[in-house]
């Protein structure tokens, strides 16, 4: 049974965690396409009602972490629905030792539901077309690929999903 913590990206295990992630994509990243940034999270944009960071568990075991922020809408979209709340997801990660056992959707799931509290319409995320597995669990979700929202070099995707 998956449980979560909302922790501070300051907190140490959740340093440790983005730090294994950052490494990992660093290591894995498309050579055709530079190297991997690495950019640790401003810890502000992760409070609630603005944002949150998790952590997940099973059995006391660290299985994953992830973070939702709220994004300004550009205003060319605002004018075009004044009603749109915008969260991005962030750093959903499961470690490489819980991978193909669920996590990455619960913390999705998790993610989605806290976004929705917080008041959300959409949620919205960047991710690299060399992580085929995010991909495919982003798409099984009901994300729809979207032009960019933003300039992150290491992202070659882009998906929404809309809250009904």
């Amino acid at each position: 049974m998956v449980s979560f913590a909302d922790v501070a990206v300051t907190d140490a295990t959740a340093h440790r965690m983005l730090s294994d992630y950052f490494a990992e994509r660093a290591a894995t990243f498309p050579s055709a396409q530079g190297a991997y940034r690495t950019s640790f999270p401003d810890p502000g944009q992760f409070v609630a009602p603005n944002g949150v960071f998790l952590l997940a568990y099973d059995e006391g075991v660290e299985v994953g972490c992830g973070g939702i922020r709220e994004l300004r809408v550009p205003s060319a979209e605002a004018q075009d629905d004044a009603s749109v709340v915008r969260y991005e997801i962030k750093h959903l990660w499961v470690t490489p030792s819980a991978r193909g056992s669920g996590y990455g959707r619960a913390i999705l799931a998790e993610l989605e539901l806290r976004a929705r509290g917080f008041g959300a319409t959409e949620l919205v995320l960047d991710t690299n077309a060399s992580l085929e597995a995010a991909g495919g669990l982003y798409r099984s979700h009901g994300y729809e690929p979207i032009p960019p929202y933003n300039d992150n070099p290491n992202a070659t995707d882009w998906f929404r999903k809309a809250f009904a």
